[in-house]
């Protein structure tokens, strides 16, 4: 689970440096990825894996980017493309519309898309979504779904759970909007039919060079693996 790919501003606030992976950083990341033989794979292909019994590669691993900063196109996706890797990204899509210059662009969704990358929600705004009438849950996570399949041309699967919070019914509205999934922001490594809709991730900080990567995976092959 990354965020900003990019060296944090000089006034940057405590939040900001930890979820902060400069350029080359990421780089080292992706190159200890590919010497140890990591493959890189989808949502839908650990759906697929874990609903239908569909083989996976030996070392799969999903690279995933919330928010959807434009630091993800100028950074993130040149790197993936020179390492043979493909991300996961999950767009606000307010920010897109409103044309924010630290988010994505509609034009550069559309290009990552098309350059192998998957796209998928965040929801519009950002916001928790507990507590929610239907009405506005339903304006939140199929409203983003379908302004990004309006771009990419391409299904919208699998949301993110904003701040990683959620309940009941949010999970309800997704399956009934013909979402697969989707992820938290829990730590954690294992996957489980019929846990499609609370999937955990590693949180990657600020702070991991390579070799703290490589400690974070070799424990998570022993078992081990610690936050």
């Amino acid at each position: 689970m990354y965020h900003y790919i990019s060296k944090p501003p000089r006034n940057a606030d405590p939040i900001r440096l930890d979820l902060s992976v400069p350029p080359t950083q990421f780089a080292e990341h992706l190159v200890y990825l590919r010497a140890e033989g990591y493959t890189s794979i989808t949502l839908s292909d650990l759906a697929f894996a874990l609903e239908q019994g569909r083989e996976l590669p030996p070392k799969p691993i999903i690279l995933t980017f919330d928010d959807g900063y434009r630091d993800h196109y100028w950074n993130a996706y040149p790197l993936l493309r020179i390492y043979g890797f493909k991300g996961t990204f999950f767009l606000i899509t307010s920010v897109i519309d409103q044309e924010n210059p630290n988010y994505l662009s509609w034009a550069q969704v559309s290009e990552m898309s098309a350059g192998g990358m998957d796209m998928e929600a965040h929801g519009y705004t950002h916001t928790d979504l507990r507590g929610r009438s239907v009405d506005y849950l339903v304006w939140q996570v199929l409203g983003a779904k379908e302004a990004i399949e309006a771009r990419t041309h391409k299904p919208v699967r699998f949301f993110c759970y904003p701040s990683g919070s959620y309940d009941e019914k949010v999970v309800a509205v997704l399956r009934s909007a013909h979402y697969w999934g989707a992820v938290t922001t829990q730590f954690g490594w294992e996957h489980h039919t019929g846990e499609l809709f609370a999937l955990k991730r590693v949180r990657i900080h600020g702070r991991y060079t390579a070799e703290d990567l490589a400690k974070i995976l070799e424990g998570i092959g022993a078992g081990e693996a610690q936050p």
